[in-house]
């Protein structure tokens, strides 16, 4: 199913919404978010599936008894989780890192550390460098805000990349 710019937008704000209300649950915890890169419209499929099972189960694992409580939506406009560590904030960061780098999947996973004020902490606050596109050794960042690949290319490296997973 497709989804619109609106329906996009929207989810992202009941996002905030929803990540500044655990802020306020949980003061003395550090707030994990995770969702599923997928571009396009269609946030919701066997790709986005496979990567979003990928990455709560890397989470679990590398977070182990630090995770201290975990909740998952499969929504029409893309998978989301949110999670409590007890690990400091810059800990917990540098383990989300670990995580993107180093799983097979991981460039899919867009795993923030949350701040109290609902800020996502940076790469550059754990002098990490910036996450690479998949297509070229440009920063992601820099390639999405200048369109320099097309959608289709995108998801055809993003079924390359989940077939591999899926053949180990």
């Amino acid at each position: 199913m497709k989804v619109s710019l609106d329906q996009l937008l929207a989810s992202r704000d009941q996002r905030w919404h929803r990540q500044m209300e655990l802020l306020g649950e949980h003061p003395d915890e550090t707030l994990l978010c995770l969702t599923v890169i997928m571009p396009g419209s269609v946030k919701r499929n066997r790709l986005s599936l496979t990567v979003a099972r990928a990455a709560t189960e890397a989470l679990q694992a590398t977070f182990g008894d630090s995770l201290t409580w975990m909740e998952e939506h499969d929504r029409e406009t893309g998978f989301e989780a949110y999670a409590f560590t007890s690990l400091p904030l810059l800990d917990a960061k540098r383990t989300a890192c670990r995580i993107e780098e180093e799983h097979p999947l991981g460039r899919l996973f867009d795993l923030d550390v949350i701040d109290s004020t609902g800020v996502p902490v940076s790469r550059s606050a754990i002098d990490a460098s910036p996450r690479r596109c998949l297509l070229c050794e440009r920063e992601a960042r820099y390639c999405m805000r200048n369109h320099t690949h097309s959608q289709e290319q995108l998801q055809d490296r993003i079924a390359e990349i989940v077939d591999a997973y899926d053949g180990l």
